[in-house]
């Protein structure tokens, strides 16, 4: 597994609904919406001595996120950043640190769909836990296609960045069967949309491609790598990328808040070239930055 259990968060104390407690007391009501219809946004945030990275555009994508779901009572961002710190704090935590940011539409007075029925506001969640990046940047992961597709704004629209993951989860288990990393999602059309779990990028010859943001999420980390290579006269070019375009590629990797950046070495059993010159580059030249892109908490 990529990711694995670390004692350290035996004793970790957790943000739920204005109370911090610790992890074998904190829970929410079987009446929440999280529960009844996996109704929730939530956010990635990850620790640097320096802050948090991206800290506002999460904070803002979370937000936008409930008033498309048409949330009530959202939280602002000084009430949010509060309950983050308090959280951080209460576990002595400042750097190698996940934080997995939660809202809910909050319990309902009897379970249901309606949305109506939610009447007592959002519960927002700040699980902090010790966890390095989840790559391993030496040896990257292998990945294998999923018959499973990547949702479309006609059905699910991905610029929301809600709790509703099964499709995800599928994919993922398809990829364990199989014993690989992680599952290559496509849209409708058969085009690549990205990991299961991260926005995928290649290289061919001087430029790098992504796909659209159509059918995946417009990932945060993946913007701040689109910008990277803009800000230094690299070619990048968002389009319409096939699973043939990526095998055949001279570098692929992937990029998410959790993990930075890796490359993917195999895709559907085909070995990847990995051109570990211009990833090593373009790794550095993010790290340079890292701390210019955190907030202070």
């Amino acid at each position: 597994m990529l990711q694995e259990y670390n004692p350290k968060n035996k004793n970790i104390f957790i943000h739920v609904n204005g109370e911090l407690l610790p992890r074998d007391q904190a829970k929410v009501s079987v009446f929440d919406s999280i529960v009844q219809n996996g109704d929730g946004v939530w956010e990635g945030l990850r620790v640097y001595p320096e802050g948090i990275v991206c800290y506002d555009k999460h904070l803002t994508r979370l937000q936008e996120g409930a008033h498309a779901l048409s949330y009530e009572g959202v939280p602002t961002k000084e009430e949010i950043k509060k309950a983050i710190k308090e959280t951080l704090d209460a576990n002595g935590m400042n750097n190698d640190t996940h934080i997995r940011l939660t809202l809910t539409r909050g319990d309902k007075v009897t379970s249901g769909m309606d949305a109506r029925l939610n009447q007592s506001g959002c519960c927002l969640i700040v699980l902090a836990e010790w966890k390095k990046k989840v790559y391993d940047f030496s040896k990257g992961i292998r990945a294998i296609s999923s018959s499973i597709r990547r949702s479309i704004p006609a059905f699910l629209d991905s610029k929301i960045h809600h709790n509703n993951m099964l499709s995800l989860v599928i994919a993922k288990i398809h990829a364990n069967i199989a014993g690989y990393d992680a599952a290559v999602m496509l849209d409708e059309r058969g085009f690549v949309a990205e990991l299961n779990d991260t926005n995928l990028f290649m290289l061919k010859g001087d430029t790098v491609f992504t796909p659209f943001a159509h059918a995946c999420l417009p990932g945060i980390t993946r913007q701040t790598f689109i910008d990277l290579l803009k800000e230094n006269k690299m070619k990048v070019q968002e389009r319409d990328l096939s699973l043939v375009e990526f095998i055949n590629a001279d570098l692929v990797f992937a990029t998410g808040t959790n993990g930075e950046i890796t490359p993917v070495t195999e895709m559907d059993g085909r070995e990847i070239k990995c051109n570990m010159k211009f990833l090593e580059k373009i790794k550095n030249l993010f790290e340079s930055k890292l701390s210019s892109l955190c907030e202070p908490l």
